[in-house]
């Protein structure tokens, strides 16, 4: 099995404090979220799971430093959160790979701009290109692989950073199913080597339970947090966890919250998370 390079610093802590962010210029501006608060502990795993158009990408666009918030603050490990940082590695639904660039170049990319020598760069390109099973394909370009083989590539890319927090905006959303289920459980192992904080965007309840220790569901824009749920599921996690009857009530759940506004008074309605209907041992999150 390869080993991991250089074992990163674990995860940081994300505090999201009261944030509000708009869009747009003059008269055409819009609240895209609303007083949004977020701690995320360090290693946690956070899923972000709303409607269209609620700020999920908007919110990971101003984690990883290229919006500002109209109010409130964003921190990691107490530090203002002021512009772009290799620490907040940010993957993309579509890879950014250099198409004119291999496999190996692309991955060590980071390492290149920061001064490292070439040896130690290629040395650790090749120990994430071989955790994200791609070994062998390192003279490859991007136009030769797959779209989950170049996600994988991606991936990879930002990982070289060790970045403390790993912002991923619906990265397998292109994927066809199989291949999708396969990057899922290959995040999670990355996930559990190297513990980042991550913070995943996604429209997919199922996608959004099988990968997270705790799923946000956001309102319809602007986007206001509308519940936060603890996922019990023990890890490793397994497909088979997906007809678990304490999963399916847990989906359950999540869409009688999409299809709620948060501000509704329908939403107090909702049986609540630790009601009978979940079956004993997943009554209480860990």
């Amino acid at each position: 099995m390869p080993t991991a390079p250089t074992a990163p610093p674990r995860g940081g802590r994300l505090q999201i404090e009261q944030v509000s962010i708009e869009v747009g210029q003059g008269s055409a501006r819009v609240e895209v979220l609303h007083e949004v608060t977020i701690d995320a502990a360090p290693g946690e795993f956070i899923c972000l799971l709303g409607p269209s158009g609620c700020g999920k990408s908007t919110l990971l666009g101003a984690l990883a430093g290229h919006l500002r918030p109209a109010r409130g603050e964003l921190r990691l490990d107490g530090a203002l959160i002021g512009g772009p940082d290799p620490e907040r590695g940010l993957v993309f639904q579509q890879h950014t790979l250099f198409p004119w660039k291999t496999v190996l170049d692309n991955v060590a990319y980071g390492l290149k701009m920061k001064g490292v020598d070439r040896a130690t760069r290629e040395r650790e390109a090749r120990q994430l290109i071989g955790m994200v099973g791609l070994a062998g394909f390192e003279h490859r370009y991007p136009r030769e692989l797959s779209g989950g083989m170049q996600q994988r590539v991606e991936i990879a890319r930002v990982l070289i950073n060790h970045p403390r927090v790993l912002l991923m905006d619906e990265p397998f959303g292109a994927l066809d199913a199989l291949t999708r289920a396969r990057m899922q459980e290959l995040l999670l192992d990355l996930w559990a080597r190297l513990s980042p904080t991550v913070v995943f965007v996604t429209h997919d309840i199922d996608e959004a339970l099988f990968l997270a220790d705790r799923v946000l569901v956001l309102s319809a824009r602007p986007g206001r947090i509308v519940e936060a749920l603890d996922v019990p599921f023990e890890r490793p996690r397994r497909a088979t966890h997906l007809t678990d009857p304490a999963f399916v009530a847990l989906k359950r759940r999540c869409l009688a919250l999409l299809r709620h506004d948060a501000r509704a008074p329908a939403l107090e309605r909702l049986t609540p998370l630790g009601s009978p209907s979940l079956p004993p041992q997943w009554r209480f999150a860990t």
